[in-house]
C-alpha cells in the first residue's frame, strides 16, 4: 500500500535535486542497460546455461548460427551506435536548455507522475505512431540503392541473435532505430516516465524479435523471416504488414513453392 507514495516521493526528490539533463542522460542509459543489454545478455547466454532448451527453441540450424566473432563484433558495432546516439542526446539536451525561447521542453520532467490515464494515452498512441515510422522507414531502406549503402549492414545475420538488433549503420540507426522511438513521444510531450516505459517496451520488444528463439507468440519466427526472405514482415507490431499485405498470409503456401 506505500509502495506508490514512497515511489512518487523519491522521484519527487530525484527532480528537485537534480539537473534536469542528469535526469534524462542518467535514466535513458540506465534503460538500455536494464531492457536491452541484460536480456540480450540473457539470450546469448541460453546456449550455456540452458543448452538442450537452446536447441529445443532456436529457430535457425547451428550452421547458420553466427560465430563468437560475428557477436562480438556486433556488439562493438551496438556499442558505437549507442555512443553515437548518447552524443546527439546531449547535445540535443544542451541546445534545449540553452535557448531563450519560452516553449515547454518536448519531453517533461515533471515532480508528479503523470495521470494512468494520460499514461496509458501516450502509450498507444506511441506504439502506433512508431509502428507508421519504423515501418516507413524500414521499407524505404529496403529501395536497393539504400539497401546497399546503409540497410545490407544489417542484413548481415541472416540467422539474427539479439545483439544484432542495434547492429546497424549509423545513418539506418538513427533513422530507423531512434527517431521512430523518440519522435512519438516528443509530439505528444509526453512525461519522461512514459517515455522511459516506452522506450523500455520497445528495446525488449526488439531484442526478442531478433534473439533467434521461437518465444512470445512466433514474434521472432517472423522477424526470421523477414531476414530471410527481405520481402515480408517490415513493422514491429505487425499491423502495417497486414493491412499492405506482407505480412506472408499465405506464408505455408509460399514456403512449399519455394
Amino acid at each position: 500500500m506505500t509502495t506508490l507514495p514512497s515511489a512518487k516521493a523519491l522521484w519527487s526528490s530525484i527532480v528537485s535535486t537534480h539537473n534536469p539533463i542528469a535526469i534524462d542522460l542518467a535514466g535513458t542509459l540506465l534503460i538500455q542497460l536494464l531492457f536491452w543489454w541484460l536480456p540480450c545478455t540473457l539470450f546469448l547466454s541460453l546456449d550455456t546455461l540452458l543448452p538442450r532448451f537452446s536447441a529445443l527453441h532456436k529457430l535457425q540450424p547451428a550452421p547458420k548460427q553466427p560465430t563468437t566473432a560475428d557477436i562480438l563484433h556486433s556488439i562493438r558495432i551496438c556499442l558505437r551506435n549507442q555512443l553515437l546516439v548518447l552524443v546527439l542526446h546531449s547535445l540535443l539536451l544542451l541546445c534545449t536548455s540553452s535557448s531563450s525561447s519560452s516553449r515547454a521542453p518536448a519531453i517533461r520532467i515533471d515532480p508528479d507522475f503523470p495521470s494512468g490515464r494520460e499514461f496509458s494515452t501516450h502509450i498507444l498512441i506511441s506504439i502506433l505512431l512508431r509502428e507508421l515510422l519504423f515501418y516507413t522507414a524500414h521499407r524505404i531502406l529496403h529501395h536497393p540503392p539504400l539497401y546497399r549503402r546503409f540497410h545490407k549492414t544489417h542484413h548481415r545475420f541472416t540467422a539474427p541473435v539479439a545483439f544484432a538488433s542495434q547492429y546497424a549503420h549509423p545513418v539506418e540507426h538513427i533513422a530507423a532505430n531512434v527517431l521512430p522511438i523518440l519522435i512519438p513521444p516528443m509530439l505528444l510531450g509526453a512525461h519522461i516516465l512514459t517515455m522511459w516505459a516506452f522506450l523500455a517496451m520497445q528495446l525488449v520488444e526488439t531484442s526478442t524479435v531478433h534473439s533467434g528463439y521461437d518465444f512470445f507468440g512466433g514474434a521472432a519466427r517472423k522477424h526470421d523471416r523477414h531476414h530471410e526472405r527481405f520481402d515480408v514482415y517490415f513493422g514491429g507490431i505487425g499491423l502495417l504488414d497486414w493491412a499492405l499485405g506482407t505480412d506472408e498470409r499465405d506464408g505455408e503456401e509460399r514456403r512449399k513453392r519455394e
